[in-house]
């Protein structure tokens, strides 16, 4: 007779991918994120599926656009905490400089809403330093409550 097992609760998990610093590169880490959301039981189509993705996309972007440095990639590291309902989006790229928010843009401008959307739809933000040059920028969405706290750095 088999014996029973029992079993352990995940409590964190984790997903990290390195990406080329290109536009194809910053469609693949949405692609990726879409993928990795599906598995951990965050489905496609849903509020915090679509949330988190466009989170994914402006970073990618920011990182590809701005953070851009030659020869070197962008990493994209997701962190779902189950028990906190709880998703972490990190974009890191090796600029050194940090990201600006800007005033709104006007309507027919072609760039700078990325932060703003971030800001309007993360529960927090921020940026932190990484090892080795560059930084880090962040979000976290809060799955259950789907609140806004605003950001740090």
């Amino acid at each position: 007779m088999p014996t029973p097992q029992t079993q352990v609760s995940v409590t964190v998990r984790t997903f990290a991918q390195r990406f080329s610093s290109t536009r194809r590169g910053a469609r693949l880490a949405r692609r990726l994120a879409a993928h990795q959301l599906e598995a951990w039981d965050v489905p496609h189509g849903t509020a915090a599926s679509d949330t988190l993705l466009l989170i994914v996309a402006e970073l990618a972007a920011n990182a590809v656009r701005h953070g851009r440095v030659p020869g070197r990639d962008f990493a994209l590291r997701l962190v779902h905490r189950p028990a906190a309902a709880l998703v972490r989006v990190e974009v890191s790229d090796t600029h050194p400089a940090l990201p600006v928010r800007l005033a709104p843009a006007p309507a027919d401008a072609d760039a700078g809403r990325g932060l703003l959307l971030v800001d309007a739809l993360a529960s927090r933000w921020g940026v932190t330093e990484r090892t080795g040059p560059g930084k880090t920028v962040w979000a976290e969405l809060d799955l259950a409550a789907g609140t806004r706290a605003g950001h740090s750095t």
